[in-house]
């Protein structure tokens, strides 16, 4: 028998939103891309319209879709929906800024704050059952569609997850690396593990930067 071949995998976060930009956990709840994050989405769609790639994968929660849209529509691939892509489910604290959780929650909070893998935030998830969620996720893709690359849409959150992983960096560390609205995040499953290739290739974003519009509106 021969070897199973390799599955390349992009892993890509969404646009950036209203709620990034005012600092609110979002979690489940869908808070639409802002103008920055359009056009981020459009500046990655032109990249990703020059790359080969099999499959695209989205997250269902809209600001994901809407970033998968603008690939969409340069590539011409179809959007599948995985669910399993979702960000961490916020609970609580899903649609107020740390400093109002902190004000209405403050044990919770302070609960979270002590980077414990296992405090399951209340009607949320730790990050523990995120961690499992997100590596069983794209393990299970990668096996299905061996030999293909994979564009998925997806969160920081479980783009965080698959970088640790991959790198068996500590649940409890603090996290050291970027990420960024729409950075490209490239990994290779092979033989049962996951490689890290590159992380945050963000070179399409560079003529968002540059408008001074773009700069107004951020």
């Amino acid at each position: 028998m021969g070897q199973t071949p390799d599955t390349h995998l992009l892993a890509i976060r969404h646009g950036e939103t209203e709620w990034n930009s005012q600092g609110r956990f979002q979690g489940h709840l869908n808070s639409v891309l802002n103008r920055e994050g359009r056009a981020q989405a459009e500046a990655l769609g032109e990249r990703l319209a020059q790359e080969r790639f099999d499959l695209l994968l989205c997250s269902d929660l809209g600001r994901a879709l809407q970033t998968a849209s603008a690939i969409a529509m340069r590539t011409g691939h179809e959007i599948v929906v995985e669910p399993r892509l979702r960000e961490r489910r916020m609970g609580i604290f899903q649609g107020l800024t740390p400093a109002e959780v902190q004000a209405r929650y403050p044990d919770e909070y302070a609960r979270f704050r002590t980077r414990d893998p296992d405090y399951v935030i209340p009607e949320g998830e730790s990050t523990r059952q995120l961690f499992e969620r997100s590596v069983a996720c794209f393990t299970e893709l990668a096996t299905r569609h061996a030999g293909l690359t994979l564009a998925t849409v997806t969160h920081g959150g479980v783009l965080a997850m698959l970088y640790r992983h991959a790198k068996a960096m500590p649940l409890a560390a603090p996290r050291d690396f970027p990420l960024h609205n729409t950075g490209i995040n490239r990994f290779r499953h092979r033989l049962g593990a996951w490689q890290l290739e590159s992380w945050g290739e963000i070179g399409h974003l560079e003529p968002v930067l540059d408008d001074p519009q773009a700069e107004r509106n951020r």
